[in-house]
């Protein structure tokens, strides 16, 4: 489904940004004839938790933008949700946005030498803003290269 996705991926994050929220993640699924796009969004940072009525703002507010869009079919679904008590860590500025945050990060090879997945409070960012500071249970603080993150996520402890 790579044809269609990128005409309307580089756009999303504006239209969604237009509507007053911050586009975390989406996610493509679905099939060519019939794709789903699934949009987790949150509030600008401080202003609260999405809602079901916010959801249902930026659905209506891109609805029509996304039936005039020429590379989708007419029978697409749009699922726009909150990002959920596990918020996905995306971009950069995430990782600056939860400093102080229990986070887990995974990667494909050993992060920091240490395992392919790490939890600790996040620190931030290095100060060239390429490496994610996290300081594990242990007390030790390490860095991991941003690139070679393939997911991250704030931890929720259920009390």
């Amino acid at each position: 489904m790579a044809a269609p996705v990128a005409p309307v991926a580089d756009q999303l994050d504006a239209r969604v940004a237009e509507l007053g929220f911050e586009l975390v993640h989406t996610e493509w699924a679905g099939s060519l004839r019939r794709p789903i796009i699934r949009l987790r969004i949150d509030r600008p940072e401080g202003e609260g938790s999405v809602t079901v009525d916010d959801c249902a703002v930026v659905s209506r507010g891109l609805e029509p933008w996304l039936d005039t869009v020429d590379v989708l079919p007419e029978r697409y679904v749009l699922e726009v949700s909150s990002p959920g008590v596990d918020r996905p860590l995306v971009r950069p500025r995430d990782f600056v946005r939860f400093a102080g945050e229990e986070v887990a990060v995974r990667g494909n090879g050993l992060l920091a030498g240490r395992a392919r997945r790490l939890e600790g409070v996040l620190l931030g960012l290095s100060s060239d803003d390429d490496r994610i500071r996290l300081r594990l249970p242990d007390g030790s603080e390490v860095e991991v290269p941003l690139d070679e993150v393939t997911g991250a996520h704030v931890v929720y402890r259920w009390a």
